[in-house]
């Protein structure tokens, strides 16, 4: 529960670039043959050198278009936009002209040309604009005569719509099997059940999601109705107890799954003072480093702005891990950090798609990640670090809460314990205990008395122990100082048997005591869930039949979301 500093795949697997020649000489050339407008150059010398005034694109050009050169020779000698070097005769000036050329250009305007709503003073004339027929519709022109195009090759036919498609567009509905960020943002986020996996951002194959200072999932950029978010969300569309039976087996529903083995266990060093129970997770990724098998752990830290809100952190050595051992009861939105760019700065020097990484979250994360890494679409940002996560470390959990609703209003504001005052805490046998800095005890209260600050997708879940992890570690079954350890697939063997010699392990205690609360969590969620709990079923959930079962909105968009 909370997040931890310390298959068999069955389904089918899914899955733009130009350049141009240069062309120097050409460009070299034509540039000769240009007129650019231009500032004359002034030395230190030129003190009396003053820049001609900007004339217009039309100005008092008599040359024409077939003459370039001769006005580039003007405006590199100084002068204006036309030559009167062998007419002393003639002068011109903004308010007189002798030439005739701007009386020229008066009656190219007087005759049509120039610009439409500019008088032959240059003033600009009043606009005006047609209003639309309704607010929201399109303008409705059927039966007018558009514009025709121009410039159409010879013998070329253009079939293309009149204007009158814009009004009749506007009545045509979204197809329900087309799925929106807008769709998870109307069934989950709005609805208070997202559980902050951050799924919905390592899925997204345009980077269009990213996470508020709210800490869920928002729109930074245009949807483009993939429906992949949608679909990995795990109170979305993924069936998460489909994913169970995916990634282990047949086996791997009842109780507390199929696993290989099981221990209590607890790490014998120094460093276990300030860990959660035994230290397990924290010497489980320490040697992984240490032999090399993985680059970092994509863990849980506490902010340095807020005490005991979590953030994610990339430990890339055993003093990282220490550092930041021990239990911080918020999420983190793990899966929405797996853009390797962000911890560019800790990783060695070796390219990403070489990365090996391990994940320690929640099963709802850990759920999140074994089915993004069943297909292979191109997730973008997050992609190499989807791919480099080799080993899981999920952390049993019943629920898991909103860091302002439990540190804010449960223990600052109800109970008077500021953040900054507490030490450790800790969720078990049912209760709530909250520690000083000295160790002593300052909270022990049942846990339903914060139910109202946990997150409410949480009710849903019906995995305590992790079905879709490597391995399961948590306090329940074991005695204080000792973990209890599930090793589930055989990645999770090998991580086991090269952290073995630095514990200090035995049969797990209590198997009644594991399998009793998973059974208690099932209850729960089956008493939340308002869809069928079905591990034979397609893993993907439409939104259609979620919103039959949940009465969510059929295309929010069209209904004013």
């Amino acid at each position: 529960m909370g997040t931890d500093s310390e298959g068999e795949r069955s389904e089918p697997s899914k899955e733009a670039s130009g350049g141009a020649a240069s062309r120097e000489d050409e460009r070299s050339e034509s540039s000769e043959e240009r007129a650019f407008p231009g500032v004359p150059d002034v030395g230190e010398d030129d003190e009396d050198v003053s820049v001609p005034p900007t004339q217009s694109a039309r100005s008092h050009d008599h040359q024409g278009a077939d003459a370039p050169s001769k006005a580039f020779d003007a405006q590199q000698g100084g002068h204006g936009g036309h030559d009167h070097a062998d007419d002393e005769s003639e002068s011109c000036s903004p308010q007189t002209c002798t030439c005739g050329a701007q009386t020229e250009q008066k009656q190219a305007v007087t005759d049509g040309g120039g610009v439409a709503n500019v008088d032959e003073n240059g003033s600009l004339g009043d606009l005006k604009f047609t209003e639309p027929a309704a607010e929201g519709t399109s303008q409705d022109i059927e039966g007018t005569d558009p514009t025709p195009r121009v410039g159409v090759p010879e013998g070329v036919s253009l079939d293309t719509p009149d204007y009158s498609i814009r009004s009749r567009m506007n009545d045509i509905e979204t197809p329900d099997e087309k799925t929106w960020f807008m769709e998870l943002d109307e069934a989950v986020i709005d609805e208070g059940r997202c559980i902050q996996c951050g799924t919905c951002v390592a899925a997204c194959p345009s980077d269009s999601i990213g996470i508020g200072d709210d800490d869920l999932p928002e729109l930074v950029k245009m949807c483009t109705g993939c429906s992949l978010c949608w679909d990995f969300c795990p109170r979305g569309g993924l069936r998460y107890e489909r994913q169970w039976k995916i990634t282990g087996g047949d086996d791997n529903v009842k109780g507390a799954g199929d696993p290989i083995t099981e221990f209590s266990a607890k790490v014998e060093d120094d460093w276990t003072d300030g860990a959660q129970d035994g230290g397990v997770v924290t010497g489980v990724l320490s040697t992984l480093l240490e032999k090399g098998e993985i680059d970092g752990a994509l863990i849980a830290t506490e902010s340095d702005e807020e005490a005991w809100k979590a953030e994610s952190y990339l430990a890339t050595s055993h003093e990282d891990l220490i550092e930041n051992a021990g239990t911080i009861y918020n999420q983190t939105m793990a899966l929405g950090n797996l853009d390797l760019s962000k911890w560019e700065h800790k990783l060695p020097d070796k390219s990403w798609d070489e990365m090996s990484l391990a994940l320690v979250g929640t099963p709802c994360e850990i759920e999140g990640i074994r089915a993004l890494q069943d297909f292979e679409w191109d997730y973008q940002k997050q992609n190499e670090g989807v791919r480099a996560v080799d080993y899981t470390i999920a952390l049993m959990c019943t629920k898991n809460f909103n860091y302002h609703s439990l540190m804010g209003e449960m223990l600052e504001e109800q109970r008077g314990i500021s953040p900054d005052e507490i030490g450790k805490m800790d969720v078990l046998h049912g209760k709530m205990m909250v520690y000083g800095h000295d160790g002593e005890m300052i909270v022990e209260e049942d846990i339903e008395n914060f139910h109202d600050a946990a997150l409410k997708g949480c009710d849903e879940c019906a995995d305590f122990t992790g079905y879709a992890a490597d391995i399961t570690v948590g306090s329940v079954g074991s005695s204080d100082e000792y973990s209890s350890v599930i090793v589930r697939t055989e990645q999770g063997m090998d991580a086991w048997e090269l952290t073995e010699p630095n514990l200090d392990y035995h049969d797990l205690e209590d198997r009644g005591a594991i399998g009793g609360l998973q059974s208690w969590d099932k209850k729960k969620a089956f008493e939340s869930l308002q869809r069928p709990f079905d591990p034979d079923a397609p893993r993907f959930i439409d939104y259609t039949d979620h919103a039959e079962n949940y009465g969510t909105a059929l295309n929010p968009h069209d209904t004013g979301h």
